[in-house]
């Protein structure tokens, strides 16, 4: 790697992560979530990148505007500093978001390297996936679109495969350089059935497909333009009319959603005469189930895998996780529990990746626990309803040291605030002023209305609702810190 290139990581942060509920959910998916350390996966990713020094550039972020808020907070607890934020006003899969992320890092005259990465991936050997990506600067440098193939542990049927084929060549002074270390993409497969796993395992030169890449950024958006046209010069359309709001772009709507859904894969690397592939071991995951996150983390004598309060007896080979209450579990094999406050998962290990079915029956039937949990994150804080009847709800409200609620008005409930920890301002129509523990405000059905934490701890508050019609769209905001005003 010489000491002009220089690499922008690209994290792709739009999953939903269905088969990790209910852990998982639309409103707070696995990338977010703290699943095997103290640390979430999108954070373990951006501190991850420390391992490749200083060619390093601020990584770029894309996701969707729902979750701009989680991304900010928690890439600024990180010890890289965060690039821009890149929003898609709908979701388009990976094609799409990397030309958005090219289309960006090229803006300035600029053409790095394009490390993309997924949020949502446990790799544990740091030293080996920075050795790694070393060996495919190379490719990338000289013009290759290079993705990551992992190398198998087992006959996986989960995963996508990738064929390597003969060692990558490069174009150097002398003639034609032959890397050894990286192969030429032979071929990439669907996901195979069992027998056909067997064989890609004993065959040798199939790799799963992480679903990592690196290339140039002007390779890949020329790449584009060749084999998706149409996609490429709506891209370039959502790109170049986007909002620029502090470290949010916006990409515009009406283009965006225009673009028809494509992998990287589909659109560009199964078509492209430079593709190359270079072997990772590095202790990947995808942590694309309970099963497989099982797998991954530390088990105890008896193959279980516990978080929380459990209690067992006589269960081996199981991944049981208590988020609030305590688990007994007697006589088990081989299952999966996960206790949330508000629902509980109960599957054995061999039909974990089915839990997607439950998530698309829970959203058929609208019920909210496929897509929130019960304490529900806003860019200001959280909320978690504690109780609920037919016209009053109640809830307990933390608002985090120096936010505030939007500055809004309720067309069919009152509320009434009693202040539990520390001290909040509050507007109500004309008046302004302060509260603190064991005071308590009314806010009548109609009026503006905002509370601000004025310490440097949480403010904590109880919320009790009551009207006619409760729901959360009653809304609406005149001013507000994070852009959601109506």
């Amino acid at each position: 790697m010489t000491p002009r290139e220089s690499i922008l990581p690209i994290i792709l942060s739009g999953g939903m992560g269905d088969r990790l509920w209910p852990l998982s959910r639309q409103s707070f998916p696995k990338q977010f979530l703290s699943l095997a350390g103290e640390k979430s996966l999108l954070q373990e990713t951006v501190e991850r990148l420390s391992c490749l020094g200083d060619i390093l550039a601020p990584p770029v972020f894309v996701s969707n505007k729902e979750h701009r808020f989680l991304i900010a907070q928690q890439a600024s607890e990180c010890r890289i500093a965060p690039g821009p934020i890149l929003l898609e006003p709908v979701a388009r899969n990976t094609a799409p978001a990397v030309a958005a992320a090219a289309l960006e890092a090229t803006r300035e005259d600029h053409d790095p390297l394009l490390l993309v990465l997924p949020a949502d991936h446990i790799i544990r050997d740091t030293e080996a996936f920075a050795t790694t990506i070393e060996q495919a600067v190379q490719g990338a440098a000289a013009g290759a679109l290079m993705t990551f193939g992992v190398v198998p542990a087992y006959a996986e049927t989960g995963y996508g495969y990738i064929a390597a084929g003969k060692p990558l060549e490069r174009q150097c002074a002398g003639g034609e350089l032959v890397i050894s270390s990286l192969r030429q993409v032979e071929q990439f497969v669907e996901k195979p059935d069992q027998e056909t796993a067997e064989y890609y395992l004993t065959a040798g030169n199939y790799l799963w497909n992480s679903g990592m890449f690196l290339f140039r950024a002007s390779r890949y958006l020329d790449e584009l333009d060749t084999y998706e046209p149409e996609m490429s010069e709506l891209c370039r359309e959502a790109h170049r009319n986007a909002e620029r709001e502090r470290d949010f772009i916006h990409l515009e709507r009406n283009a965006f959603a225009q673009v028809h859904k494509e992998s990287i894969d589909y659109a560009v690397m199964e078509h492209t005469r430079t593709a190359g592939v270079v072997a990772l071991d590095a202790g990947w995951s995808d942590v694309g189930s309970w099963s497989i996150l099982h797998d991954v983390v530390n088990s105890d004598c008896d193959n279980n895998q516990l978080e929380g309060d459990v209690l067992l007896d006589d269960v081996n080979g199981s991944y049981i996780r208590a988020e609030n209450r305590m688990v007994a579990a007697v006589g088990l094999q081989d299952h999966i529990i996960v206790e949330t406050r508000d629902a509980v998962l109960v599957a054995t290990k061999d039909r974990a990746q089915d839990v997607k079915r439950i998530v698309s029956r829970l959203r058929d039937w609208q019920r909210s626990e496929a897509n929130e949990h019960a304490l529900v994150h806003r860019p200001w804080g959280t909320y978690e309803t504690v109780n609920l009847g037919e016209r009053h709800k109640v809830k307990h409200i933390t608002i985090n040291p120096g936010a505030s609620l939007s500055l809004q008005m309720h067309n069919h409930r009152a509320e009434h605030w009693v202040i539990v920890k520390g001290t909040g301002k509050v507007t109500c129509g004309d008046e302004t002023f302060v509260l603190g523990e064991n005071q308590s405000a009314y806010i009548p059905a109609g009026e503006t209305h905002r509370l601000e934490n004025l310490d440097a701890e949480p403010l904590e508050l109880v919320e009790v609702q009551s009207g006619s019609y409760l729901g959360e769209d009653d809304i609406v905001r005149f001013h507000d810190n994070y852009g959601r005003t109506n």
